[in-house]
């Protein structure tokens, strides 16, 4: 049977679209399902032509050799002395410092979308059946509580526009599973894993829980705060981001609250990389993330629950695979899309996001002693 729908009926919701808009990216939740709107897309990560391996640089060995490759960016945790030793195995050598290719994030406007995997969807198909046909099951109303979708609005009075974006954030090792190197304690070791899913933490989609998790993010709700940020942004366009403004995430806005939800969206790319800099403070604050830089770091990682911004850089893996621009390829937490990402977000496959994020690693690049 042929359904037939007059002009009238099309206008009808044209006209009624301004009248829904999200007031302010901290009050609003996503409650309706819209993610049926949206395609998953996506494809496998290929590590050898998407990921910048040129991120790697520079390479210290003892503090006074360093290898470097098209003046890739540094930080100036490494320790300056040659040789190191460690208690727990006993062990000594020489000082390493490299930036190690460990995680990949990935920013989604789609639920369930695991953008790195080929562009699957994890969602349950009897749930994407009942939001299509409008009959809400037990399923459907668990994947409404916890799972949420993309939203996207415009408060008029304000001027502001808000939006709302799923993570997920994976472990990835990849200097590991590829057997570039295998028995050494300088390397994370794994495979490619799932660490984390913001469809299924409750703080990711309500603000009002995620103080709870970070109480202290109520000190940076004012303009004064927000104010500072414009000197991080300055930063980060020259080098890395300051640490005392832990709050700021540069010119992609604030880190808090640790949530979703963002106001002040201008373009795809910047929210994407702010949700980037808001996971992992996340990851630290949960205690899942730890320093790995710093001399007291040369032996093992250290408890970090708050971020050492200037610890990692990041390069796009899709949908547009990062190149160099001025010689780089990767960037600072930070960093202005202003220049260098245009063109990168696009209509159709080009609104999800992936990263591969680059960790400093100083390390003691040490013989093992046997002791038996």
């Amino acid at each position: 049977m042929k359904i037939f729908v007059t002009p009238l009926k099309l206008l009808i919701p044209l006209l009624l679209l301004p009248l829904f808009s999200i007031s302010h990216a901290a009050e609003a939740v996503p409650t309706t399902p819209i993610s049926n709107k949206l395609t998953c897309h996506g494809k496998m990560l290929n590590p050898i032509n998407d990921i910048c391996w040129s991120c790697m640089f520079p390479i210290k060995i003892g503090g006074k050799v360093n290898l470097n490759m098209d003046n890739q960016e540094d930080n100036d945790s490494s320790p300056s002395n040659w040789f190191c030793s460690c208690t727990h195995p006993i062990r000594s050598g020489v000082t390493v410092s490299f930036w190690e290719p460990t995680h990949l994030v990935e920013v989604v406007r789609t639920p369930f979308c695991m953008v790195s995997l080929g562009g699957i969807s994890l969602k349950n198909q009897k749930a994407d059946k009942a939001e299509t046909t409008g009959k809400a099951d037990v399923s459907n109303k668990i994947q409404n509580l916890f799972g949420g979708s993309h939203k996207r609005g415009r408060n008029e009075q304000h001027d502001q526009h808000n939006a709302f974006y799923q993570v997920h954030w994976y472990k990835n090792p990849v200097v590991f599973w590829l057997e570039a190197l295998l028995d050494n304690d300088c390397i994370e070791k794994g495979t490619l894993d799932i660490g984390w899913m913001t469809e299924l933490d409750p703080t990711w989609k309500y603000p009002s829980l995620a103080v709870y998790q970070a109480p202290d993010s109520a000190l940076f709700a004012n303009v004064v705060a927000q104010a500072a940020c414009a000197a991080d942004c300055v930063k980060a366009a020259t080098g890395f981001p300051f640490n005392k403004l832990y709050w700021c995430a540069g010119c992609h806005g604030s880190i808090y609250p640790l949530s979703g939800w963002m106001s002040g969206h201008f373009s795809e790319v910047q929210a994407a990389k702010l949700m980037v800099a808001r996971i992992q403070t996340k990851m630290h604050r949960d205690l899942v993330a730890w320093r790995t830089s710093g001399k007291d770091a040369l032996c093992g990682y250290k408890l970090n629950p708050v971020m050492d911004k200037q610890n990692y850089k990041m390069a796009m893996t899709y949908p547009v695979a990062a190149r160099k621009f001025r010689g780089r390829c990767c960037e600072p937490i930070g960093r202005s899309t202003l220049v260098r990402d245009s063109g990168k977000a696009f209509p159709y496959k080009g609104n999800q996001f992936a990263f591969q994020l680059f960790r400093k690693r100083d390390c003691c690049g040490a013989y093992k002693f046997k002791t038996n």
